[in-house]
């Protein structure tokens, strides 16, 4: 055995004493990745948690830009289950998000469940399934015999058709006015903030489940190779119509949440087409099929739209373009995928 100098002892000694081998002598020596990654999701969530109890929610535009990602999240992963997952390029996610805007403004206004209504978990709830019983419906008849882009053009049709009815609606949709919903009971941004807050958890919460699950296993091999996925026992169609109709349910809930902030609902505020390109424009950005990059993205989109509207005014939508472009460019699989690229290299 070599013995050690007596100037090596001192620097051994001295190392030992700083901060980050005395936070690291702290830790578990068996902690795994996995806990890591719990620690770490935990610091976040409670980071978010403790955001009120610093700054005034009513007042700070830091608070309306975190609601404002929140919601992205929620409607971004819904397109990441369908498209990053399963594999199918939907182009109809705006008209979920919309139905469940109308979902929540016409049972509140036509008082069907009497449970108050004013961000009431059953009517979001109720304005999730609908949207979700439509992706089943269509789902069926589209995906048992359209693929690719077969399949993206027929739900661009169905976006288009129920865009139609909902301004030929009538008295029922009120056409292209809408419906007015009564924005007296608004006192506070306050619980926008924390059903944001907890919506997006539970859409994190869906697509980590459903990564984990044989479910998410079985998308992934259709994603990969259908027919390689069908000779192995995989019921391609259910798996399909389930991711479709999660990502329809996503949506949907999404839009409830917006109904309750905007107080207007009309085919050109929650049928636009930004709902349609921007949960596609969040995965892109961030990482299509992981459970990270669509939150990446989400942010990262929510800034740029909320921050160019400030400095760069209408023009910030060409400066999104240019991103996206050069994104997919030179980093296909997204801001996620350059970590895979920089540990390459070493």
């Amino acid at each position: 055995m070599v013995k050690k100098s007596k100037k090596q002892k001192m620097k051994d000694e001295k190392l030992a004493k700083h901060p980050f081998n005395l936070l690291k002598s702290l830790i578990p020596t068996k902690l795994t990745r996995n806990h890591i990654y719990i620690i770490i999701v935990a610091l976040i969530v409670a980071a978010f948690a403790t955001v009120p109890s610093f700054i005034d929610v009513d007042t700070s535009y830091f608070a309306y830009f975190l609601f404002l990602c929140f919601l992205y999240i929620v409607i971004a992963q819904g397109w990441n289950v369908v498209a990053g997952y399963a594999g199918q390029i939907s182009l109809c996610q705006n008209t979920f998000f919309g139905l469940g805007a109308y979902t929540t403004a016409l049972l509140w206004l036509l008082d069907v469940t009497k449970t108050g209504y004013y961000f009431d978990p059953v009517l979001m709830v109720l304005s999730g399934l609908v949207p979700a019983i439509l992706a089943i419906i269509i789902g069926i008849p589209l995906l048992s015999r359209l693929r690719g882009d077969y399949f993206a053009i027929g739900t661009l049709g169905v976006q288009f058709s129920v865009t139609v009815l909902f301004l030929k609606g009538g008295a029922f949709t009120k056409g292209a006015d809408g419906l007015h919903l009564p924005s007296t009971v608004f006192q506070s941004m306050t619980p926008y903030y924390w059903t944001g807050f907890l919506l997006a958890l539970f859409a994190i919460a869906v697509v980590y489940f459903i990564n984990r699950s044989r479910i998410g296993l079985a998308l992934k091999a259709i994603r990969e190779d259908e027919t390689a996925a069908a000779s192995r026992g995989v019921h391609i169609l259910k798996y399909k119509v389930f991711a479709f109709a999660v990502g329809a349910f996503l949506a949907g809930i999404g839009g409830s949440l917006f109904a309750y902030y905007l107080f207007h609902i009309n085919p050109d505020s929650v049928m636009h087409l930004n709902w349609l390109f921007f949960p596609i424009l969040m995965c892109v950005l961030g990482g299509n099929g992981t459970i990270i990059g669509p939150i990446i993205g989400a942010f990262f989109l929510a800034a740029i739209s909320s921050f160019g509207d400030v400095y760069f005014a209408q023009m910030h939508p060409i400066f999104s373009g240019l991103l996206i472009i050069l994104v997919m460019k030179f980093m296909p699989t997204g801001i996620i995928g350059l970590k895979d690229r920089i540990f390459s290299r070493r």
